[in-house]
């Protein structure tokens, strides 16, 4: 038997509470790992926004795939299922805040951990994250006692706030707006600063390609710029893309700020905000997927925690919702910049497979 994370967004949560709860269901950028889970295994479930433990699931069954909706009315993504039994389910009131010092204080991730310390959050920023079997077991104990001898722990007037925004956004079936809305940055320019810091992740990220033995290409406007922070490897960084696509696609190509290429096909591209608005880099992976419908391969747009927001904000717009690949929120994904760092710092990342990111990326479906 083995723990592992699974997260709720507020919608998810409350669809799920309103459900029978014999089924639950994951993407599948995270089919990989689903595979490997087996009758018994248990889920430790986390709601995002209000960082909550708020539940156990143990699953009853192999992982089998369906696309009838369970969360969503149409465009489900969670189509990787399984049977489970809920075990443990908490009324959100009293599901155990992640801070409380029932929960901070005895886990392997967050005790002895400085005030204001983000450390801890890299543990639940996707489903399907392996816990240690002394957390999950800490974790399942204390989830059982609060259900038997319940706790309140009352939602405060900002925890309300993130779950109104949360559902309004994910629920909205208005019709589809092409507009950029007001205050959006896309007609902002970076300062030096941040411009500087989106040319070393670009540099980062493609380092962390050449690594793992990724070809790399860089926008010809940034080359300069990236080169001054990544010495390239001989015939490491392509002088021209090796891809059979008409011009407008690989013009829209071209552009985006890094990709890791094997065999000509593009493994992982990434959009970098500072060096292109959140909105313009979303813009122009879909763009990708509009001329290209057929390609498989993983989006990211890569920007700092504090814009983590936004980027789902604009990932879920509606526009994205209708294209013929599917949604855009189920291709792309955030990559932080305190993640890239962080993984381009393992010291074993020459042996890694680049299906690694997928335990440092976010979806919007998670958050």
């Amino acid at each position: 038997m083995a723990y592992y994370i699974n997260l709720f967004s507020p919608t998810t949560y409350e669809t799920f509470t309103n459900s029978d709860k014999t089924i639950s269901g994951f993407a599948e950028n995270k089919r990989s790992i689903a595979n490997g889970l087996r009758p018994g295994d248990k889920l430790i479930c986390y709601v995002t926004k209000v960082s909550r433990w708020i539940g156990v699931i143990e699953i009853n069954s192999s992982m089998y795939e369906d696309d009838k909706p369970i969360y969503y009315p149409v465009n489900d993504p969670f189509t990787l299922r399984f049977k489970i039994e809920s075990t443990v389910w908490l009324p959100l009131e009293y599901s155990i805040p992640i801070t409380d010092s029932k929960s901070w204080d005895h886990l392997s991730f967050t005790s002895g951990l400085p005030p204001g310390s983000n450390a801890w959050t890299m543990q639940v920023r996707s489903s399907l994250r392996k816990l240690k079997d002394e957390d999950g077991k800490y974790l399942e104990e204390i989830m059982r006692s609060q259900m038997i001898s319940p706790v309140s722990y009352p939602l405060t007037e900002a925890d309300l706030k993130k779950i109104r925004t949360n559902v309004t956004a994910l629920q909205s079936t208005g019709a589809i707006d092409l507009t950029i809305p007001d205050g959006d940055e896309t007609n902002i320019i970076p300062n030096q600063s941040s411009s500087r810091d989106s040319i070393k992740i670009q540099a980062t990220l493609a380092e962390m390609g050449e690594k793992m033995g990724f070809k790399i290409w860089l926008p010809r406007a940034d080359r300069q710029r990236v080169l001054e922070h990544w010495q390239a490897g001989e015939n490491c960084l392509l002088d021209r893309l090796p891809l059979n696509y008409v011009n407008a696609v690989l013009k829209t190509i071209e552009n985006i700020d890094v990709l890791w290429i094997s065999r000509n096909m593009i493994i992982r591209a990434f959009e970098v905000e500072h060096t292109t608005s959140v909105y313009s880099g979303i813009l122009r992976m879909a763009d990708l997927l509009a001329l290209q419908p057929n390609m498989n391969v993983k989006l990211h747009i890569v920007a700092p925690e504090e814009r983590r927001d936004k980027v789902f904000q604009e990932i879920t717009r509606p526009v994205f919702s209708f294209m013929e690949h599917g949604p855009l929120k189920n291709t792309c994904t955030y990559l932080s910049y305190e993640n890239v760092i962080t993984l381009a710092e393992d010291r074993h990342l020459g042996n890694l497979r680049h299906t690694v990111l997928d335990d440092y990326d976010e979806s919007a479906e998670d958050s």
